[in-house]
């Protein structure tokens, strides 16, 4: 919770018993284990039957707003006292913290329920009138840039992140400053990172404050950095910071927060609580095993991360939760259907459907990732019709540039493995590069070098597997086997089921080509299980109720899901 109610009492002028008493019972009520909700809001309601001064009265609206925020689902009275706790608080001199946390929350309210043309306003005006509060007028541009970047308009994100560190530097707070200039490497082109990361790493290193400040700040920095690394696809290059990250993370969690508060005002912006950077750095962590195709250890600090974000949530519904909650289960998601794990991918899709339906604005941002993973289980399933309709509908929906290559990438392979849609096939290349200014040609032989260079298991094994496909097509037994036998060890080690399953058809017929009897006997009985155990999950999956989610395409995901009698897709493709 943002406001602590016990402490709101100490600035109320000359207190009555009474609003003392009600304060007091509304904490108690709001910290029992479990929380007293209902009681505490009885309370704090009680405070207006006093008549209480208009200091007391927006005061109460602001702290009834927050607790209604916070731990209930009643987001439309939350909005109405928050509403008031604004509008009163404004009337009201020198009552800036009341005043500009009620902007601040009322505005993040607005955002969670897709008010956004209601949540700009109110932060511009906040912005505005809060210039003599360095902490506020800090922390309020950083929420209008924060706004800005869910749009995707980070040119207006950026001007304000500039605006803040200019602020900063003039009210002489290196902190915050830091803080600004690291979240301005969102815009920058990666060739244009690297000045401004070492600007920020000076800056860092060199800042003296208190240790919590300190380690907070590196955490801020290297999670950027990191983030960075892997939109670069530098999965190798990014290890030592993310060694480091995951260091830092280690030393603030046994740090206390009762640490000597700044002297500069500025320096009070805080840019995420140290429980929710450990969720954040789990996340980066998962990112990266993805990446590298380390997919059992990315498995490993999903399940930490998730455990995490339910025991957070009991005490605080923070969007910032939900959003870490739903990009965790899109990897893990893409980790289960790599690992033929089919059936679990189909309930976790359901329950990111689920989240969605709890918050419009977290649909908004989730909802072409949303049918981008249908589509992919879609193929999984061999309902190629489906993942058609399911890519068809991301594309419309978003404007991400490398969102947009991962979704037209992968409605060619649809295109490709229906086997009659050349015409298609023809035109989405258009569209991928219009002006044909790269080779159409692909040289296996350098993405195999580029993908070993950075440790990219998954890219490294389905090359290896492509090129010992072609070379035994080619007649190249001897070359196809040197291709093919790592590429069998590399996705036995991921675990990735597909290539498995093809390189294991591929030592069958090469040994059985080459005279290896019995070598060929084991790749043919290693083929078999393979395609048992998808099989079977084939089967699982498609019995389940959740699989009819294959076919919405439009509007908000289904809440309710009818049985499936049985499969409803061909097999032969998958064996």
């Amino acid at each position: 919770m943002v406001v602590v109610i016990g402490k709101m009492a100490s600035n109320v002028e000359a207190p009555e018993s009474w609003y003392l008493a009600l304060l007091g019972f509304a904490e108690h009520f709001r910290t029992s284990s479990p929380p007293k909700i209902r009681l505490c809001v009885h309370c704090l309601q009680a405070v207006f039957q006093f008549k209480p001064p208009q200091r007391v009265e927006a005061r109460t609206h602001l702290q009834l707003g927050s607790v209604l925020y916070h731990h209930t689902k009643n987001s439309e009275l939350a909005r109405s006292h928050l509403e008031k706790a604004w509008f009163i608080s404004q009337q009201i001199p020198q009552f800036e913290d009341v005043k500009f946390e009620a902007a601040s929350l009322l505005s993040e309210l607005y955002c969670q329920q897709n008010l956004v043309d209601s949540a700009k306003p109110l932060l511009r005006k906040a912005i505005q009138i809060s210039q003599q509060t360095p902490y506020w007028h800090c922390r309020l541009l950083f929420q209008l840039a924060q706004l800005h970047t869910l749009e995707k308009d980070l040119v207006s994100a950026c001007d304000l992140l500039g605006v803040g560190a200019e602020y900063a530097r003039v009210v002489g707070s290196e902190y915050t400053r830091c803080c600004n200039l690291d979240l301005l490497l969102m815009e920058r082109k990666l060739g244009e990172v690297h000045p401004l990361l070492t600007l920020c790493g000076t800056i860092v290193e060199n800042w003296q404050g208190n240790p919590i400040q300190k380690e907070s700040l590196r955490v801020f920095f290297l999670v950027l950095q990191v983030t960075h690394y892997l939109d670069a696809g530098q999965v190798k290059s990014v290890k030592p910071c993310l060694k480091q990250l995951q260091q830092c993370i280690q030393t603030i969690s046994t740090l206390h927060d009762d640490e000597i508060l700044p002297s500069n005002p500025a320096d009070l912006f805080h840019w995420l609580p140290k429980e929710h950077m450990c969720v954040l750095v789990y996340l980066v962590t998962v990112m990266h095993s993805m990446q590298a195709g380390y997919l059992e250890k990315a498995q490993k600090y999903t399940d930490k991360a998730l455990m995490q974000l339910e025991k957070l949530k009991m005490l605080d519904s923070s969007p910032i939760l939900s959003t870490f909650q739903v990009i965790l289960l899109e990897h893990i998601i893409m980790c289960r259907l790599v690992t033929g794990h089919k059936a679990t991918a189909l309930q976790e899709i359901s329950q990111v459907c689920q989240l969605c339906q709890q918050s419009p604005r977290l649909f908004t941002n989730h909802a072409a990732q949303l049918h981008t993973l249908l589509g992919l289980y879609c193929i999984s399933v061999n309902c190629m019709d489906n993942a058609e309709a399911q890519f068809t509908a991301a594309l419309r929906l978003t404007t991400h540039q490398e969102l947009w290559a991962f979704i037209v990438t992968n409605l060619a392979s649809v295109y490709i493995r229906e086997g009659n849609r050349h015409q298609e096939l023809y035109s989405l290349l258009e569209r991928i590069n219009p002006d044909h200014n790269f080779p159409v040609r692909r040289f296996l032989r350098e993405t195999l070098k580029m993908s070993n260079a950075e440790d990219l298991n998954r890219l490294t094994a389905c090359s290896l597997v492509l090129l010992g496909h072609i070379f035994y097509v080619l007649g190249n037994h001897r070359e196809s086997n040197n291709m093919v036998v790592p590429a069998m060890q590399l996705a036995s080690k991921i675990p990735d089921m597909s290539v498995q399953l093809w390189s294991s058809a591929l030592l069958k017929d090469l040994n059985k080509a080459l005279g290896n009897t019995i070598d060929a006997h084991e790749a043919a009985q290693m083929h078999q299980n393979f395609s048992q155990q998808l099989l079977q999950d084939h089967i699982a999956a498609c019995s389940l109720p959740e699989h009819n989610l294959i076919s919405w395409t439009d509007g908000p995901p289904p809440g309710q899901f009818q049985a499936q009698n049985g499969p409803t897709s061909s097999l032969a493709s998958l064996l």
